[in-house]
């Protein structure tokens, strides 16, 4: 059964304010205690606790600290999940040969949401306002109602903003069947090429909004480290800046996702790796001098900004959601070769004679197809979803819920 998360801007008291700044401090305090029991243990005995266990030692820590009485268990109980989830990643990182990056603490002010597991225990909607257990009635701007099963329940701090997202399960409303089907190639120059030959511009939020970033940030740096009423007004700026490029991205990506599902039967994108596209260059060392030698790792900064700017991946994930909750196919293609070979006939060039990146227009040598390099890998990832050009079928697949 699909998942779909309803958020609310939420609009808690001075008082409600309090206890809910003082919830996130507990959790966080929390939250790196567990990390530090973890490897202490570890250190000592070459295993670490279980969830289970550190779960089970929750009711126990109470009675030590009566900070923790003030938190709905349920809260609790999620901090501890948290630190479980971040230590399977580790694991699964380091198994995998990847930068494993060890479960860090967290600082002061770095502890933003709290989730509730069970609607009517811990928190509700009664009367237009959302009961939250050990914070109260919080007034919410309901601007459209709740569909489905309510399940888990975050609050989540914004700067000095507050939402609610309710996690519903909800029945699946198929559209009307559509026969078209279509590829889509994402980039920096189009933000989508469609096989169908439309281009959807690529926006560019960030980089619009990247001087006022800048700006806004030398002046936090100018702050320096202790606190101040000064520096937390910057602060405040700093952070308005980055959730305006963040809502204007996840609005935009929304609305394209929402137009593609509605129109196509099938749609059709690259399965794109974007962390190992955005890696850092390794240096490069002179083996004579032991100096180091220019290795592009500026010019990759640049790229790696626009990458991440484009958003890729949520992208393909809204474009995934939408397309399970709507009965629609959505097929992940293999991205190798889409933009080398030739949509009409397959041709695929040599090492040497292989397009670059500076090259916007594709010309094939065998069968003379001319057209946007885009556009030609848009139509070889449709081709390649419906298992044409010898490629194995993909059809048939269906999109589901996560």
């Amino acid at each position: 059964m699909p998942t779909l998360c309803f958020k609310y801007r939420i609009f808690p008291s001075q008082p409600q304010t309090r206890a809910l700044n003082e919830t996130l401090e507990v959790c966080r305090l929390v939250y790196n205690s567990m990390i530090a029991w973890r490897k202490q243990q570890y250190e000592q005995t070459g295993k670490s606790p279980s969830y289970f266990e550190q779960k089970r030692s929750l009711p126990i820590w109470k009675d030590d600290q009566p900070r923790l009485k003030d938190v709905h268990a349920h809260v609790l109980q999620n901090v501890v999940m948290r630190v479980d989830l971040a230590f399977k990643a580790f694991f699964r990182r380091v198994k995998a040969g990847e930068e494993p990056g060890y479960p860090r603490f967290k600082s002061a002010g770095c502890y933003d949401s709290i989730t509730y597991f069970e609607w009517g225990n811990g928190y509700d909607l009664r009367d237009g306002r959302l009961r939250l257990s050990k914070i109260g009635h919080v007034k919410i701007h309901l601007h459209r109602p709740l569909q489905g099963t309510p399940k888990t329940c975050t609050i989540r701090r914004y700067g000095s903003k507050w939402f609610v997202c309710i996690s519903c399960e909800v029945e699946s409303i198929p559209l009307p069947p559509s026969n078209e089907a279509i590829g889509i190639d994402v980039g920096l120059e189009k933000f989508a090429s469609m096989s169908n030959g439309e281009f959807v511009q690529n926006p560019r939020f960030f980089r619009r909004e990247e001087k006022a970033i800048a700006k806004a940030q030398r002046k936090l740096d100018a702050c320096g480290k202790k606190r101040s009423k000064k520096k937390q007004k910057t602060q405040k700026v700093v952070t308005t800046i980055h959730r305006r490029v963040a809502n204007k991205r996840g609005d935009f990506i929304h609305q394209t996702s929402r137009r593609l599902v509605d129109r196509y039967g099938t749609i059709a994108v690259e399965k794109l790796n974007v962390e190992n596209m955005t890696a850092r260059p390794k240096p490069k060392v002179d083996e004579a001098t032991g100096l180091l030698l220019p290795n592009g790792a500026a010019a990759k900064a640049g790229l790696n900004k626009s990458i991440q700017d484009a958003v890729w991946t949520q992208f393909r994930f809204a474009l995934f959601n939408k397309a399970a909750n709507a009965g629609r196919r959505f097929i992940e293609v293999d991205p190798r070769y889409t933009s080398q070979d030739c949509s009409g006939c397959g041709f695929r060039p040599e090492a040497e004679k292989k397009k670059t990146l500076k090259d916007r227009w594709h010309l094939c040598p065998q069968c003379g197809l001319s057209l946007d390099r885009d556009m030609n890998a848009a139509v070889n990832i449709i081709k390649k979803a419906m298992g044409l050009h010898g490629e194995a079928s993909l059809g048939g697949l269906e999109a589901k819920p996560l």
